[in-house]
């Protein structure tokens, strides 16, 4: 079973984007498939027109039964739905014992996925060093700007201070290119950098596609809304990427 966060303290790159739609490809290969949403925003249920009474705070907090909190959302695809609750977790979290692993601890029933994908929040938080602390690898979404770089490297230092601190061995490894646009010479130059310092792990780009933002509006995934669009095509290739990549599993 392959653990993976899908993370970056920069928002605005495309991590629920990422999230569903990676998701959604690898199931429509017969892969079985959880999103957790660790993000109080609970964008990845309101993108899918997903609701459930327990959610990822009555996991983390009430002692809920992880089963409970599962709702399926079609053929191999399941999701924890979060929403604003979820932001009180933290002070709550911050006063328990071992407080960095609780994620792992209360998702340790947990075991008949091929994949679990979890949706982190755009910043540095307890809930984001949880997710570190569960997942064995994580994705990073990065925006193809003037400020990609930067967020990259702030987020590999995260990556191995919290492996040294904590004795974990969680390793980055897709570096994602997102909101992509070809004619810009400024995504042009950005992704030639990204691909310089992080070359191995650098999937093809995400490229701008106005479908992938429409999508969420519908409560469609990509595949559902347009599946012969930009978005789909990429989003397809990157789930044949990962799972060529069997190593982590």
């Amino acid at each position: 079973m392959r653990k993976i966060c899908i993370i970056n303290q920069k928002g605005g790159v495309a991590k629920t984007t990422t999230t569903i739609n990676l998701a959604t490809a690898l199931a429509a290969n017969e892969k079985r498939v959880l999103i957790i949403d660790l993000d109080p925003q609970g964008n990845v249920g309101t993108s899918l027109c997903v609701q459930n009474e327990k959610t990822t705070y009555d996991l983390i907090i009430n002692d809920a039964d992880p089963y409970d909190c599962i709702v399926n959302v079609s053929p191999g695809l399941d999701i924890i739905t979060s929403d604003s609750s979820l932001a009180k977790a933290e002070l709550i979290m911050s006063g328990q014992t071992s407080r960095e692993t609780i994620l792992a601890r209360k998702l340790e029933p947990i075991f008949n996925y091929d994949y679990i994908l979890i949706d982190c929040p755009p910043s540095l938080s307890l809930l984001n060093v949880n997710a570190l602390l569960y997942a064995n690898e994580a994705f990073v979404p990065v925006s193809t700007d003037f400020l990609a770089l930067d967020a990259l490297k702030k987020m590999s230092k995260t990556v191995s201070e919290i492996n040294e601190l904590f004795d974990h061995d969680i390793k980055i490894t897709s570096v994602i290119p997102t909101l992509y646009d070809r004619r810009s010479k400024a995504c042009v130059a950005t992704l030639k950098e990204i691909k310089r310092g992080y070359e191995e792990l650098v999937t093809n780009p995400i490229r701008m596609n106005s479908k992938l933002r429409e999508a969420p509006s519908q409560g469609k995934d990509i595949f559902e809304y347009a599946k012969r669009s930009p978005g789909a095509l990429d989003y397809k290739k990157l789930a044949l990427l990962v799972m060529e990549a069997e190593e982590y599993a």
